[in-house]
């Protein structure tokens, strides 16, 4: 018996999408809640993945942050964290669950949480490499690029009075 039978048919992108959707969990709470398993999925992607060193990945902000961690099937697969000025931040994903709705969902979560806290905008700094992710959210880049932990960004902001 191969994989294939096991696993069924290969589903297309968008039934992949939908599925996520149905599957996905956000919780939202506290680093002493949620930090082992936002601090790991961010250990991998910024630490590991983009070489982001140790002291500039954990700023000491933690603490005072609303975090949001995505569970795909139970497993953590994304995190964010919202900080208390309505800045968005550390947005990761798994490299085996980019590209399924998780990163939106997280953005989301986020976004309804600064909303509910009487905030009027957010605001993030982006990777340059993810400015059309964050476009296709609302948000308007702003500013020159600037480099943060060696990588490009450029902040971005949502204005929530109109989106």
């Amino acid at each position: 018996m191969s994989d294939r039978d096991v696993a069924g048919p290969a589903l297309d992108r968008e039934e992949a999408v939908a599925m996520t959707k149905r599957t996905l969990i956000i919780h939202e709470g506290s680093w002493e809640a949620l930090g082992e398993a936002a601090g790991e999925i961010r250990r991998i992607v910024f630490i590991e993945e983009q070489h982001v060193p140790l002291e500039e990945e954990w700023d000491g902000r933690d603490g005072d942050s609303r975090h949001f961690l995505a569970l795909q099937g139970g497993t953590p697969v994304g995190t964010a964290r919202l900080l208390p000025d309505a800045h968005i931040g550390r947005v990761a994903v798994l490299a085996e669950a980019r590209d399924s709705g998780i990163g939106a969902a997280l953005m989301a979560a986020a976004i309804e949480t600064a909303r509910r806290e009487g905030h009027t905008a957010v605001e993030l700094a982006a990777q340059t490499h993810a400015l059309s992710f964050y476009e296709r959210l609302g948000f308007s880049a702003f500013g020159d690029e600037f480099l943060d932990a060696g990588i490009p960004h450029r902040n971005m902001r949502l204005d929530l009075r109109e989106a």
